[in-house]
């Protein structure tokens, strides 16, 4: 989302910089001209400071500067990007560092974007302790996951000099609603952020009125003149069946039968047999979130509507991974069905292109990319009415939308029935109405979900912030 933003922001003639971590374990091959560019940046931390170097470097084209503290913390000298139990420390520091980077540097950005809980200590720290070093900054916070909300008790804040503790500690400002003594980092973002948007209008709607925003709900409704949703973007110059070097062939709108020798070339890839019947695809996490029970249950479905049926992906969960191994043991010799239980960035692209519809049952999706990066491959979305997935996908038979805007399934309700409704009615359209199932893809391929018209409404964003 920062890359394809960032992108976007600087075509539309802004000068965009990112800073980041300088983790141990980065793509080091994707960053050109990697060298430092601040020597000695001495950041506050609790009576002391910490010395730091900065580095910077283009990623794809993108500036990019990246924070390397020397302490005997190891904050991002370490095997992961995040999950261990010092996180609310380490990206304390961070942010920390980050706005003394912009002070020390003489950097003075009309806004700075900050990304979830582990930088929403920025427009915190920004108001509170450099407001008078960085002047009239404005700060804009989107949060991909309100499920994440570092939260953590009050050494954070004696770590980053915010004190006296009880003026930070109240429920007005970083104190979380339901945990006695603790600190909310997120709550504190939303707080002290001129503007928090999350990643898809529905999804912000969810999260002031239902129980999708983890707690965050009093929060919200107090800011809520300063919260909206703004629908994620997806890469084109990626995610595009016509140049895709991915894919076996290239195909488009105006010419999309290219599309079969993907389908082809997808089932020699997973050992399918060659016959007269749709492919349906689950891409993504296996996790609690995206509907696993759902998953599972489309998966069999499918099967006994003649269907064939392919996954790419892994879980976090061991449990959740060990349940589909043995689903995978237990289908290995069904020559219509597939599971690969790693998730492989290239291969994902081989299965969008090959596969005729994808099926993506979340109990909750922010914004969701697979149902918009299937649709540009002329792949059939079928999802549960939630989050950015309602926002993009509009059901073939019951929407009010257009005809021609219409480009997928919708269900509602979170059990086998639901997912079951929304499959019977794609398998028997691409079975009974072929030439109907061709208007269906070709309306989803005709759908724009570039960053064009989200980076526009981040622009409306910013130039409102700078103006309050």
């Amino acid at each position: 989302m920062v890359f394809g933003l960032s992108r976007e922001l600087e075509i539309r003639g802004n000068s965009v910089e990112i800073i980041l971590p300088k983790y141990r374990h980065m793509r080091y091959d994707q960053i050109y001209g990697l060298g430092v560019t601040f020597q000695d940046l001495w950041v506050p931390w609790y009576g002391g400071t910490i010395h730091c170097t900065v580095w910077f470097g283009f990623v794809h084209g993108r500036k990019c500067f990246f924070i390397e503290p020397h302490s005997h913390d190891n904050f991002f000298e370490r095997n992961s990007y995040y999950g261990d139990n010092d996180d609310p420390m380490r990206f304390a520091f961070f942010s920390k560092a980050a706005l003394e980077f912009l002070f020390q540097s003489g950097k003075r950005p009309d806004v700075i974007h900050c990304h979830d809980w582990q930088t929403a200590l920025v427009p915190v720290l920004l108001f509170e302790q450099y407001q008078y070093g960085l002047g009239e900054r404005r700060v804009c916070l989107t949060v991909h996951n309100f499920r994440h909300q570092g939260v953590c008790g009050e050494e954070i804040l004696r770590a980053t000099n915010l004190h006296p503790f009880s003026r930070f500690m109240c429920p007005e400002r970083l104190a979380d609603d339901s945990r006695h003594g603790a600190i909310n980092l997120l709550k504190g973002g939303i707080v002290y952020s001129n503007f928090t948007t999350t990643v898809s209008p529905r999804h912000a709607w969810e999260a002031r009125v239902s129980n999708q925003s983890e707690g965050m709900g009093h929060t919200l409704h107090i800011h809520q003149g300063k919260f909206g949703g703004i629908l994620n973007g997806v890469d084109y110059d990626l995610w595009n069946p016509e140049v895709d070097p991915l894919i076996v062939q290239n195909y488009s709108l105006n010419d999309p039968d290219g599309k079969y020798a993907n389908k082809k070339a997808l089932r020699d890839r997973f050992l399918l047999r060659e016959a007269y019947k749709p492919i349906i695809a689950y891409v993504g996490r296996l996790d609690d979130q995206k509907g696993v029970h759902l998953i599972r249950h489309a998966m069999f479905y499918s099967l006994d509507q003649g269907a064939q049926f392919v996954l790419l992906g892994s879980s976090p969960n061991p449990k959740i991974q060990g349940e589909f191994w043995h689903l995978k043991h237990h289908l290995n010799n069904n020559p219509d069905c597939h599971l690969e239980l790693e998730f492989n960035n290239e291969l994902a692209h081989l299965v969008y292109a090959g596969s005729d519809i994808l099926v993506m049952p979340s109990m909750f999706e922010p914004c969701g990319l697979a149902q918009l990066i299937a649709m540009k491959y002329g792949t059939v979305p079928a999802v549960r009415a939630v989050g950015g997935l309602a926002d993009t996908v509009f059901d073939r038979d019951h929407s009010d939308q257009p005809w021609e805007l219409r480009n997928g399934y919708v269900f509602h309700q979170t059990d086998g029935s639901a997912v079951e409704s929304a499959l019977h009615r794609a398998i028997g359209l691409w079975f009974g109405f072929p030439e109907q199932f061709r208007e269906l893809m070709l309306n989803g391929m005709r759908a724009d979900y570039s960053w064009s018209a989200s980076g526009q409404h981040y622009l409306n964003v910013y130039e409102h912030i700078r103006h309050r």
